[in-house]
């Protein structure tokens, strides 16, 4: 089963909210043919639990933007892993020690990886605002 037009948009958007939030090691999965809950998993990560919720309200923010509402949202209280459910597409945000613990990317391993924008898949230093070092270089 291919990925419909629609969850590729999301999860494109997604990928580009947590990565404007600077949100860590950013990939998403096409599940669909394992799973019939979802089609596409989109994980990603953040140092601290303050963080893991700026990139919830991101991701939430740019999806609406785009007509779409989580149907389902767990895990918000403790922000620890917090999983936004938008039927086709499922964002899991993860604590970096969650991330380690659960290792959904070994799970989901056999799994087709979606290709995401470079911006989103380049890793970025916590100080870096997105203006290549080359203005630091003049």
């Amino acid at each position: 089963m291919s990925v419909s037009d629609r969850a590729r948009e999301l999860t494109v958007a997604a990928a580009e909210a947590a990565s404007d939030k600077l949100a860590d090691d950013i990939i998403a999965f096409d599940v669909g043919d394992h799973l019939v809950i979802t089609d596409v998993f989109v994980l990603c990560s953040a140092p601290n639990d303050r963080q893991v919720r700026a990139i919830v309200d991101a991701v939430e923010e740019r999806l609406r933007g785009l007509g779409a509402k989580p149907v389902r949202r767990e895990g918000e209280r403790e922000g620890r892993w917090v999983l936004l459910d938008y039927i086709d597409v499922i964002v899991h945000v993860q604590h970096a020690e969650e991330r380690v613990y659960y290792s959904l990317e070994r799970i989901w391993k056999d799994c087709p990886v979606i290709e995401l924008p470079e911006e989103v898949r380049r890793p970025r230093s916590r100080h870096d605002t997105s203006s290549d070092a080359a203005g630091a270089a003049s």
